[in-house]
């Protein structure tokens, strides 16, 4: 591949999030306490909770992957001020989304874009965030989203993205691809301005595993939809690398004899670099390691 992007991952240096209400925080060996409830978050040799950048960026570099972007979720708490420092430290090869809560006091300033965890609403209802669409798009800006389950929040996406023809915005998740009703999410994307990222595919098809051949049809449906152009590769980091290893999260792409080389070539990273305005200016050695 000459470019591998990765258009959705995570980064914290202490999680301190909630889920339904309850906490989620770290316990040790890539543990935390998920509202109650024990679950392995990130890997096990991962024992301090800290889901660095440093260690993001040296994942990047075995697995060939130039560039990230960076969201935010409720489960892991609010993440802006380290992200900006990530962001400072490897500005070529990350960009950084500030988190929206619901309230009015959110951040643009110093960020590429703003996360909104749309199917966590509870206090505002999707349409009501048009003021925040415009400011983004004023801003050159663009908006995550990942959406309710199904098509439950398509009619307030399908005005907010007529409103503001110039935000890029990006669906997340794939349409959460396993829910019926995936694909009118996809639908969306059919909008010159609006494209879609696998963030987590690996995770909504765990119960095939690699290498996801499920997944792969799923992404040839999204294409038959929209476009192979409007369709960007996410791994979901570090969540999914409980289960796999982070070159496995794309591997499962490159090995596949479903999808064309230049399909191939725009998922992983040529569409990301378009729609994010990545400028990558050399391509990543291949590193040999000891299970070869």
């Amino acid at each position: 591949m000459d470019m591998i992007i990765d258009a959705h991952l995570h980064l914290w240096d202490k999680q301190h999030g909630m889920v339904n209400g309850k906490p989620v925080y770290d316990i040790g060996g890539g543990r935390s306490d998920f509202g109650g409830t024990i679950k392995q978050m990130m890997p096990a040799y991962m024992t301090d909770g800290v889901n660095s950048v440093e260690r993001l960026i040296a994942n990047m570099d075995f697995a060939q992957v130039n560039a990230a972007v960076v969201v935010q979720e409720y489960i892991d708490g609010n993440q802006d001020e380290y992200l900006l420092k990530c962001k400072e430290k490897y500005p070529e090869r990350i960009k950084v989304c500030s988190l929206y809560e619901e309230h009015d006091n959110y951040r643009l300033d110093g960020f590429d874009g703003i996360k909104i965890c749309g199917g966590r609403l509870t206090r505002v209802k999707l349409e009501e965030l048009s003021p925040l669409f415009h400011q983004a798009e004023e801003k050159g800006m663009f908006v995550a989203i990942d959406l309710a389950d199904g098509d439950a929040q398509v009619p307030a996406m399908k005005q907010l993205i007529k409103e503001c023809p110039d935000l890029r915005i990006a669906i997340g998740h794939f349409g959460m691809v396993t829910v019926d009703g995936w694909q009118k999410q996809i639908e969306l994307a059919c909008n010159p301005n609006v494209y879609v990222e696998s963030g987590g595919i690996t995770w909504l098809f765990n119960s095939e595993y690699y290498p996801y051949p499920s997944a792969v049809d799923a992404i040839l449906e999204a294409r038959d939809i929209c476009g192979i152009d409007k369709l960007m590769w996410g791994s979901d980091y570090p969540r999914t690398m409980t289960a796999i290893t982070y070159r496995m999260s794309q591997d499962f792409i490159i090995k596949s004899d479903k999808m064309t080389a230049e399909e191939k070539e725009k998922f992983l990273g040529l569409n990301a670099a378009k729609f994010y305005g990545f400028e990558v200016k050399e391509n990543l050695p291949y590193i040999s390691h000891m299970a070869e």
